[in-house]
């Protein structure tokens, strides 16, 4: 089963969040509804800023667990890399 290790931001250098999924667009949603509650609801953390596929899970929650340990500034670079302007890209997704 594929996976995905994702970045979510409340603004542009705002609060970060690093999760992993097998199922993105699903997942996105749930944060934008607020479905899932806890930190991403409680900051506003709901811009998808930086994601990765994965042909296995475990590939994703590994990456997510090195990405999680990783220094703030080195997780801004990883998004800056491949969107600058820190646009949502979850209008890239086929959501449900």
């Amino acid at each position: 089963m594929r996976g995905y290790t994702y970045l979510l931001a409340s603004r542009k250098n705002g609060t970060l969040y690093c999760g992993v999924t097998s199922d993105l667009p699903r997942r996105i949603w749930e944060h934008k509804e607020g479905v899932t509650g806890g930190f991403t609801s409680r900051y506003g953390v709901t811009l998808l800023v930086w994601y990765e596929e994965f042909p296995w899970v475990v590939d994703a929650i590994r990456r997510e667990k090195a990405i999680k340990s990783w220094p703030r500034a080195w997780k801004i670079a990883l998004i800056e890399a491949e969107n600058p302007d820190w646009r949502d890209r979850s209008a890239e997704l086929v959501m449900f």
